[in-house]
C-alpha cells in the first residue's frame, strides 16, 4: 500500500463521517470497524444536535456548530440522510448569559414560561437537527462507498497493526482506545433509552445536567419516541434495568403526560466513550505511519462529528501525506 492510504478504525459516526472527510477529498479510505454500524453505541444515540459532555468547551462548541451547519443541509434531504429539521425546548435551571451555543445558533431564544413544563423555571427554544441514527449512519456508509471507500468487519489488536497496512491511521475507536491505544482514561458513560409508540409527540425536549446521573429528554424520531435517560460513569452494562426504565418513562411522563400509556417498543443501553477532553491530534507510531486520533467524544459524537472530521482532514493534509 502506498502512504496515501487512510485505514479509519472505528465505524460509528466518529469514524464513518472522517472517512467521508477524507474519501471526498481524493484519499484510499478503508474504514475498519470490529462491529457493523448498526451495532456502535452510535446507533443507540438519541440524534439531537447540542453539545453535550463534551470537553474542550470552547473547541466542542466550534466542533458542534460545524455540524450544525452540515446537518442543517442534510435535513433538506430527510428521506436519504436521515436528519431533520425540529423544534423543541432544552430546559436550563439557570438564567447564565448564552455560552458560544447558544450565541450561534439560528434563531435560539430563551423560552416564554407557557413553553415550559411544570417544574421548569426557564428554557432555550431552538430549531435543530435531529437525526435518526440507524438510517444517519446508512447515509454515511453509502456516501462513503460513492467516495471509492470501502468498510471491512475485523479487529484490530493495536495501532501498530493498522500502521503496517496503511501510511495514515485515524483512530475513532471510541471507547475501544482503552485498549487499542492503550488510554484508560477513556471511562464508559452508561446512557439507558426506553423507545415508545408516539402518542403525538411533535418536539423534542431535554433537560441534562452534565454532572448528573439521569436526564430527561423525549426526542420524536420515525420509528417512535427516544425516552431517556441515564448517564452512569463507569458503569459498563448494556444489559437494561427495569426500574431504571420505569423511571425514565415516569420523567417522561411529567413533561408530556400521554407517555405514561404509551407501549413500549424498545429498551436500549449504550456506553458513552468520554474524556476529560477528546483526544484530537496526531503522532508518529514506532513504525513511522502517521496516527490522528479522534476519540473520547461522550455524549456529543453527532453533534461534533462534522466539525472533528475538518480537523481530521486538516491533520492529514498537513502531514504531507498527499
Amino acid at each position: 500500500m502506498t502512504t496515501s492510504d487512510v485505514i479509519v478504525i472505528g465505524g460509528g459516526v466518529t469514524g464513518l463521517t472522517a472517512a467521508v472527510g477524507l474519501a471526498e477529498r481524493g484519499r484510499a479510505v478503508r474504514v475498519v470497524s470490529r462491529d457493523p454500524a448498526g451495532d456502535t453505541t452510535s446507533a443507540v444515540a438519541g440524534g439531537l444536535c447540542w453539545p453535550y459532555r463534551v470537553r474542550p468547551e470552547e473547541r466542542a462548541v466550534a466542533w458542534s456548530l460545524r455540524s450544525l451547519h452540515v446537518l442543517t443541509e442534510l435535513a433538506a434531504r430527510p428521506q436519504e440522510t436521515g436528519v431533520r429539521l425540529v423544534t423543541g425546548t432544552m430546559a436550563d435551571a439557570g438564567d447564565a448569559e448564552p455560552d458560544g451555543w447558544h450565541a450561534a445558533v439560528p434563531g435560539l431564544r430563551r423560552a416564554a414560561p407557557d413553553e415550559l413544563p411544570p417544574g421548569y423555571g426557564a428554557g432555550w427554544r431552538a430549531r435543530t437537527p435531529l437525526v435518526d441514527m440507524p438510517s444517519h449512519l446508512r447515509y454515511l456508509e453509502r456516501r462513503l462507498a460513492e467516495a471509492g471507500g470501502t468498510v471491512q468487519r475485523r479487529p484490530f489488536t493495536s495501532l501498530a497493526e493498522a500502521g503496517r497496512e496503511a501510511g495514515t491511521v485515524v483512530n475513532c475507536s471510541g471507547l475501544g482506545a482503552r485498549e487499542l491505544v492503550p488510554d484508560l482514561a477513556v471511562q464508559p458513560v452508561q446512557g439507558q433509552l426506553v423507545i415508545v409508540e408516539n402518542p403525538g409527540v411533535q418536539e423534542w425536549f431535554g433537560a441534562a445536567d452534565a454532572h448528573a446521573e439521569t436526564t430527561t429528554y423525549i426526542l420524536p424520531q420515525p420509528y417512535g419516541v427516544v425516552l431517556g435517560g441515564t448517564a452512569r460513569e463507569g458503569a459498563w452494562s448494556r444489559e437494561p434495568d427495569p426500574a431504571t426504565a420505569r423511571a425514565i418513562v415516569e420523567r417522561c411522563a411529567r413533561v408530556h403526560p400521554k407517555l405514561a400509556h404509551a407501549r413500549v417498543l424498545a429498551h436500549r443501553v449504550g456506553l458513552r466513550p468520554a474524556r476529560t477532553a477528546v483526544r484530537l491530534e496526531a503522532e508518529r507510531l514506532p513504525g513511522g505511519a502517521l496516527c490522528v486520533h479522534n476519540y473520547g467524544h461522550g455524549g456529543a459524537g453527532v453533534t461534533v462529528a462534522w466539525g472533528c472530521a475538518d480537523e481530521v482532514v486538516r491533520l492529514v493534509d498537513g502531514a504531507g501525506t498527499a
